[in-house]
């Protein structure tokens, strides 16, 4: 089961998950820490961050269905 631990980055808090012996930052919590909560929907929406995460899912994710469009 993972557990979550807040840290403070320049007066901003960020989650961090632990699972097993491995560390995950909230990638969403410091976007909203930089450009607030109306940001994230485009950055959700932009290509390179769309490719991004299909890449860390297919190597992360083994039975990931990932379908590139070009």
């Amino acid at each position: 089961m993972a557990k979550n631990r807040k840290i403070e980055v320049e007066g901003k808090e960020i989650t961090v998950v632990i699972e097993k012996d491995k560390e995950f930052i909230s990638l969403t919590d410091m976007l909203k820490a930089k450009d607030g909560d109306f940001f994230i929907s485009d950055w959700l929406r932009n290509r390179n961050t769309v490719e991004y995460l299909g890449i860390w899912e297919s190597i992360n994710n083994p039975s990931f269905n990932y379908f590139r469009i070009v």
